[in-house]
């Protein structure tokens, strides 16, 4: 609900002071990233009715963040990042932004590494054609944006360890872009060491150019993107609830068993610590 101040700003009350949700994406020219956000959007609010959930993007598509930001006026909200590790986006980008805004805002955690993300990866494997029982010969290569920040690539290691503790086979971190091994480089990797069956696993949000390259080096099967899984709309209101408390309060516990706590996620490519806009 909108209300104007007594000053003449509008300000939007959520009933019982609870903050508004807004997700944070990357951007994508793509066309079908943005059909797979509000479709996981959609998702969420079902999970919550009653919660205001917003979009804000930081690049390539409307709204951009700071446009769903001045909407919400001096109203507080929870941002919680589309992305899956830390890095230049949620540590700097997304921050940036908000200060600039006059919403009471607070930053959650990025959505990896998390038990609810490996769900997503185990699933859509599993769709792709991933055996209940895997062969002795298989491996999986985690494929995911790529980053030149160092907390990007833990993260990536940190989701390729607990999918591979799920499947029970070696899982191994690669990239599109700005970190090594790629895609390609890891299946080689893999196959010479004579594992036969090598499935790319991809870790993106939505589909997209980087989603597309992955998959084609896949020489077994290669899952869909996560979009709009059921365990992806669970993490992102897990985060929401686990953001870190005003500051004028104890900080709350992030609730991912994983040790990630505030800090962001440059889960989108970038060469140079900047963003690769090519998608």
């Amino acid at each position: 609900m909108t209300v104007m101040t007594v000053t003449g700003r509008t300000s939007t009350a959520h009933p019982g002071g609870t903050p508004a949700l807004v997700v944070v994406a990357h951007g994508s020219r793509d066309p079908r990233a943005l059909r797979t956000v509000r479709a996981l959007l959609d998702r969420v609010r079902a999970l919550r009715p009653g919660l205001e959930v917003r979009l804000g993007h930081i690049e390539l598509n409307a709204p951009l963040l700071p446009d769903t930001l001045a909407a919400l006026g001096d109203g507080e909200a929870v941002l919680v990042p589309l992305l899956l590790t830390r890095g230049h986006h949620v540590e700097r980008d997304i921050p940036e932004m908000a200060a600039a805004s006059p919403a009471r805002t607070r930053v959650a955690a990025p959505l990896g590494p998390h038990p609810l993300l490996v769900d997503a990866l185990h699933a859509r494997l599993t769709e792709a054609g991933w055996p209940a029982r895997a062969p002795r010969d298989s491996a999986v290569v985690l494929a995911s944006a790529g980053s030149r920040a160092p907390a990007s690539r833990a993260d990536t290691a940190r989701t390729a360890a607990l999918l591979a503790a799920r499947l029970g086979v070696p899982v191994v971190p690669a990239y599109a872009s700005a970190a090594a091994p790629t895609v390609p480089e890891a299946v080689r990797s893999l196959t010479a060491r004579g594992y036969r069956r090598v499935a790319v696993a991809s870790c993106f949000t939505a589909p997209g150019r980087f989603a597309t390259e992955c998959a084609a080096a896949a020489p077994w099967i290669a899952s869909a993107p996560l979009g709009t899984h059921p365990a992806m709309a669970r993490l992102l209101l897990r985060r929401y609830e686990a953001a870190p408390a005003p500051a004028t309060t104890a900080p709350a516990p992030d609730s991912g068993p994983c040790g990630v706590g505030r800090g962001g996620l440059g889960l989108e490519g970038r060469a140079g610590g900047r963003p690769v806009h090519a998608r």
